[in-house]
């Protein structure tokens, strides 16, 4: 069996250099990338739709539901340029924590600026009640925390929210000055099929 492969190896090489190899297409060379129709994958007419809730960021405390998991110890600061934060905060329809919950945010926000209170935040939306049960969406963008209203865009979602692409408008509700707990009011105007 060796010999044989022996054999094949060398035809293969005396025909390369003979310009006799006859070029193979590859079937995943021409699967790499097609044009297909919205339809195709059940995109019918597409939709603006309008989400309101709140945002229940809890960073102290045993429950905290943001922790941080790096910060900068090199040179203090006081916007806490440099931590990083992992959240799983909860989403409720009413400002209250005690109200309907609608879903999760989970991501990550960094501290990202050395001058003012701003942070990097990526977020996953995860809805878990009602229509959008199962759907998320993606923000990504800064978060001036001490404006009255910041604006992040939505860069994508998944399940009903497949192909979104829209804008979050956020305002703090509350903000304790001593823990950093805070709740935040979004509104997502979001284009999705």
């Amino acid at each position: 069996m060796a010999s044989h492969l022996k054999w094949f190896a060398l035809l293969a090489i005396l025909m390369a250099h003979s310009g006799h190899l006859i070029p193979v297409k590859s079937a995943a060379a021409s699967a790499f990338s097609r044009t297909i129709s919205p339809e195709s994958l059940g995109l019918r007419r597409e939709k603006l739709t309008h989400l309101h809730f709140y945002f229940h960021d809890i960073v102290s405390g045993p429950n905290a539901t943001a922790i941080t998991v790096a910060q900068a110890s090199n040179r203090p600061s006081a916007t806490n340029f440099g931590s990083v934060l992992v959240l799983d905060d909860l989403l409720t329809e009413g400002p209250s924590p005690e109200s309907r919950s609608v879903g999760r945010a989970q991501g990550i926000y960094a501290s990202a600026s050395q001058t003012e209170f701003a942070l990097l935040m990526a977020l996953n939306f995860v809805f878990t009640t009602g229509k959008y049960n199962g759907s998320t969406l993606t923000v990504l963008g800064r978060n001036s925390v001490l404006q009255e209203v910041r604006e992040m865009p939505v860069l994508g979602g998944s399940g009903l929210f497949r192909f979104a692409r829209g804008y979050a408008q956020l305002r703090t509700v509350t903000l304790n000055l001593t823990t950093l707990d805070a709740i935040l009011e979004f509104n997502i105007y979001v284009f999705h099929y």
